[in-house]
């Protein structure tokens, strides 16, 4: 749906006006294109004394062939990255304050600052109270920078300085053109990441299953990581069985059309997955040997075995105030939202079907965090789900898989369009982008979590809500 706010406020009169009357302008935001650079423009890298980090942030930055700031200089930067690391005292907060003071002003429109560290509960106090602090400067610069510029904060495990290639390619890229003030822990490998990997097709030779894969959110998941070389298994509700069939059929998909909260969809997704010769409410590959909806026979859905990522992206709501709210109502939601997720998850993981690094990514939300008038139910089952994430963490790396979460805020699908519009518009306004996001900005996190180079990122859940106003 188009923001027509921002685009008579990017008009030159709608800009005289804006800035008359004190009104926000939003940024256009830049996203990926293929072919891209990582960053589009010269970055600026520094750090604290005694930082362990700066060799990892310089090896990334030649692997990409991003070019190089002079600190001396004043010519414009797309990205600044600080190796904070080294601050083990309160008093050397002020390396922040000497870096960024004299880059800022050089920040070019849609640009990247992540700021790297250490997680303080490692530490002992005096050096995790430093760290800690980095959480409210990074949040408050976020706010401070506009122009559609992104600030994150990566804390990176002692031993770990290896695994930050996949998120920092993420967030120096446009493809986190809505993710900001974000804090993200990146730790010990759960498997080793590939020698080679084509960073242009991470996904190649690898399979992910989507669910609620026909519209919206799902549709976009299923068309990005089907760019990064994904082989897809797509599933929704026989409801949407035309729609799902049409997705598959350009996408060369495979699809399972079934109800998840169904007693036996867990054991009917596995068997499909797992090369069973039984329909899972009908599955095959659309635009293969069979049609959309027919067994492939004993190999499967395509013949393979198991299933390299899993996103859990299925989920309704059904607002109502919990004084007027039914107990199906709240039952059925949670049925689906989080419920189903927890029995697929054991299903799969019983019977070994996800593979040696191996992802599960699942959609949380920013009503799981802030909670929402008239969304009990629908809030406390997004808060399940990143219950579930961290819970499970642990359990699965011992596994040799990672889980995490994406907690979208306002994002513009057909959902959206459909609220009145002073909500819809509080709504895209009240972020530090001032804008809504793309159902594709909610897909390329989860394609970065399923990077099979994302192997040290597990427990985390990453907004996507261009850093909003509520919430933590």
């Amino acid at each position: 749906m188009n923001d027509l706010y921002a685009q008579l406020v990017n008009t030159p009169p709608g800009q005289l006006i804006a800035k008359q009357l004190g009104l926000p302008r939003p940024t256009r935001l830049q996203r990926h294109k293929a072919g891209a650079p990582v960053i589009s423009g010269p970055a600026l890298a520094g750090g604290a004394p005694e930082g362990r980090l700066s060799d990892a942030i310089d090896a990334l930055l030649d692997e990409i062939g991003a070019t190089r700031a002079s600190a001396d200089g004043d010519s414009p930067v797309k990205a600044l990255i600080f190796d904070a690391s080294g601050i083990s005292d309160s008093t050397q907060l002020v390396e922040l304050q000497r870096f960024f003071h004299p880059s800022l002003k050089r920040m070019k429109a849609c640009g990247r600052i992540v700021v790297l560290g250490t997680p303080p509960q490692s530490l002992p106090p005096r050096a995790a109270t430093a760290q800690r602090a980095l959480e409210g400067f990074t949040r408050s610069l976020a706010k401070e920078v506009g122009k559609g510029i992104a600030v994150q904060l990566v804390y990176v495990e002692q031993g770990a300085e290896g695994n930050v290639n996949s998120t920092l390619r993420f967030l120096l890229s446009p493809k986190s053109a809505y993710v900001s003030a974000q804090v993200i822990r990146i730790g010990a490998a759960v498997a080793p990441a590939p020698e080679r990997l084509d960073w242009e097709r991470p996904l190649a030779g690898r399979r992910a299953l989507i669910t609620g894969a026909s519209r919206g959110i799902g549709l976009a998941i299923a068309e990005t990581l089907h760019r990064d070389g994904a082989e897809l298994v797509l599933l929704d509700v026989p409801a949407l069985a035309d729609e799902l069939r049409a997705v598959a059929e350009r996408l060369d998909a495979q699809t399972i059309e079934l109800d998840i909260t169904e007693q036996d969809a867990p054991s009917k997704i596995a068997d499909a997955l797992a090369g069973g010769s039984g329909r899972a409410g009908g599955s095959g590959r659309a635009g293969g040997s069979g049609r959309a909806g027919e067994s492939d026979g004993p190999g499967g859905v395509d013949g393979s075995s198991g299933v390299d990522v899993v996103v859990h992206n299925a989920g309704v709501t059904k607002d109502r105030t919990l004084a007027k709210m039914p107990q199906d109502r709240w039952s059925s939601l949670m049925e689906i939202n989080l419920s189903s997720e927890e029995r697929i998850d054991e299903e799969l993981l019983q019977r070994g079907l996800i593979n040696e690094n191996g992802r599960i990514v699942c959609v949380s939300s920013m009503s799981g965090i802030a909670g929402n008038a008239g969304q009990t139910n629908y809030a406390t089952s997004k808060a399940g789900v990143i219950g579930m994430v961290q819970s499970l963490a642990p359990d699965l790396a011992d596994r040799h898989i990672t889980i995490n979460a994406v907690a979208p805020g306002f994002i513009e699908t057909q959902m959206t369009a459909k609220m009145p519009i002073a909500l819809r518009e509080a709504g895209r306004r009240m972020n530090s982008m001032s804008q809504g996001g793309k159902p594709v900005d909610v897909a390329e996190t989860i394609a970065w979590f399923a990077s099979p180079a994302s192997s040290g990122v597990n427990g985390n859940v990453v907004r996507v809500c261009g850093q909003s106003l509520l919430g933590a």
